[in-house]
């Protein structure tokens, strides 16, 4: 008798597992939600690789801008016109640089984002009611990777895993995503972070 119940809740459990399964979110989809996001801000948690947490204030300005600061030790990291800032405050040098396009994050900043495109997607699947994508640039998949999480109904980014060239793992947990917002180019811009001496 005790195996019949056993057995009863294992099927009970498993058929109020395929609704949740049955959720997984299509590429085209993610593909619109995410060339439907134009400016957001949210709050966000970073695990790094090394297991060290951090914690700021994501800023998104679609193409090609992103601002993240972050509370502990102020460090700026802004992406605008192709590059990658990161503004070290303990540091004497300037800030470190390099070109968009060799991070996998400049696959969410794409003015035109197709995750059907050839070879793009080298993951894809679900976990409860999350869908998992793992995506790369298909020409220069040695840029690393960035695994995307969403949940749907509505269809929300919840978290990202960038791969970088390396193999290390960072995961950037959102919190608070709210899509729109009006911000100023200002608020990306490199040059300017430079001029006033940060």
């Amino acid at each position: 008798m005790k195996q019949i119940r056993i057995l009863l809740a294992a099927v009970f459990t498993l058929a109020f597992a395929l609704p949740a399964m049955a959720e997984k979110l299509s590429l085209n989809a993610i593909s619109a939600y995410l060339n439907g996001i134009k400016t957001a801000s949210a709050d966000f948690t970073q695990v790094n690789s090394d297991g060290s947490i951090a914690t700021g204030k994501l800023y998104l300005k679609r193409p090609g801008q992103a601002r993240f600061q972050y509370n502990s030790d102020k460090t700026l990291v802004l992406a605008t016109a192709n590059r990658v800032a990161i503004f070290d405050p303990k540091s004497n040098q300037p800030p470190e640089q390099y070109p968009l396009v060799k991070t996998p994050l400049n696959l969410i900043l794409a003015r035109n984002i197709d995750l059907n495109r050839n070879q793009m997607v080298t993951g894809y699947s679900t976990d409860g009611p999350k869908t998992l994508v793992t995506a790369q640039d298909p020409e220069h998949p040695e840029y690393g990777s960035i695994q995307l999480v969403f949940t749907a109904s509505p269809v929300e980014l919840r978290q990202w895993v960038i791969t970088d060239q390396a193999g290390a793992k960072t995961t950037t947990i959102l919190n608070n995503l709210q899509k729109g917002g009006d911000y100023p180019t200002s608020l990306f811009s490199i040059d300017l972070q430079i001029a006033r001496g940060r």
